[in-house]
């Protein structure tokens, strides 16, 4: 060969080494998926703190017409994750609506600068993770998008008290026993599809369990995940960063190890889930409305209520969540000078609730 010829020898590289390339120069995202109440918010909020000077850009997704997440997230004041850097979609499901508000979202934070360094998406409790992936494949996301990861987090509290099936073989076969059951019920299905898709798995709220029933839950999980999934068990949703950002999972390129009740359906609805938004008036008593709130809940089966409270008196506003029965509440910021300081809480739960009635008695 002439030497000549040399400078125009292109390195050969392995179709492995190309791709990885390609990953490299990508923003990696992250999609947190998990349950109504499993401590997403709280979680993102840790990571948002903890960043080590990481610039991150945060894309919420509500369930109802009011952003109670984007909200509390955006209260935080952490130069790691500006304002402007949180972006709300309460216009219905991502899973459900990637076209038309996802895509957008994305172009939007893309021509920030400076560019995001990680993309944080947290997805509403009824979202389906699979779909949402699904989009990363797109030509216009492709070249600039990598899926990171998904992580589920689990409301360990919750499935240890039945909410979702301990062995789903049985419930299975119960199910194929039993005439009068025609239907899957939605909710394991969206529990179990979320773990499907993850590449960590969150175990949220252990402090509410024995250490036999944290074994328990996380065995449960091995069982209905056929891959392997790390789970790691957490308090708070206090957990490292580095644990859940630089997965490298590139799950875009991986969707076919990760099964879904949904396969081959064109879409999904959630009918089988209704929310609205209720004015609460002050209260002098912050514990005396948590008790009733709770046993609003437990009288009208509400599976999530979320929102703020003005008290009496003080000058920050009163953050409450609540899933099933459980409630916490915590002072997360001053009103705004000029602010209305109405109350309002987001009521979530399974089609056919008495909306009526729940109002009434959140108004007592």
């Amino acid at each position: 060969m002439h030497p000549d010829s040399l400078s125009h020898v292109v390195p050969i590289r392995s179709t492995r080494e190309e791709n990885a390339l390609q990953t490299m120069a990508k923003i990696p995202v992250t999609i947190i998926t998990g349950f109504l109440g499993a401590g997403k918010t709280t979680l993102i909020r840790h990571v948002l703190e903890n960043a080590r000077g990481r610039r991150l850009a945060l894309i919420v997704n509500e369930f109802g017409d009011v952003g109670v997440d984007g909200s509390i997230l955006k209260s935080c004041g952490i130069d790691s994750c500006p304002e402007e850097n949180i972006v709300e979609l309460a216009n219905g499901c991502l899973c459900c609506t990637v076209a038309d508000d996802f895509i957008p979202a994305i172009e939007a934070l893309l021509t920030r600068r400076p560019q995001p360094e990680h993309i944080i998406i947290e997805t509403s409790g009824l979202a389906l993770p699979k779909p949402l992936v699904k989009a990363f494949d797109w030509p216009e996301i492709r070249t600039r998008l990598t899926v990171d990861g998904v992580i589920a987090v689990v409301d360990g509290a919750a499935v240890a008290a039945g909410r979702f099936a301990d062995d789903p073989v049985k419930l299975a076969a119960q199910r194929a026993a039993d005439s009068s059951i025609d239907h899957e019920n939605p909710l394991e299905e969206v529990y179990e599809d979320q773990l499907l898709c993850a590449d960590l798995v969150v175990l949220n709220k252990t402090d509410l369990l024995t250490v036999e029933t944290v074994r328990r839950v996380a065995a449960d999980i091995r069982t209905a995940v056929p891959r392997v999934v790390k789970i790691v068990e957490t308090r708070e949703g206090r957990i490292d960063p580095a644990i859940l950002l630089g997965l490298s999972a590139a799950v875009e390129d991986d969707l076919g190890q990760r099964p879904s009740h949904h396969d081959g359906e064109e879409g999904h609805d959630h009918d089988d889930f209704e929310s609205f938004v209720v004015d609460i008036p002050a209260t002098s008593d912050p514990a005396g409305l948590l008790t009733r709130l709770a046993a609003i809940a437990e009288k009208f089966d509400v599976l999530r209520m979320k929102g703020f409270v003005e008290v009496s008196g003080k000058p920050m506003r009163l953050l409450v969540q609540g899933v099933g029965q459980r409630f916490r509440q915590q002072f997360d910021q001053p009103w705004a000078p000029g602010d209305a300081r109405r109350g309002r809480l987001v009521v979530i739960g399974e089609k056919g609730l008495d909306r009526d009635a729940i109002t009434a008695a959140l108004a007592g």
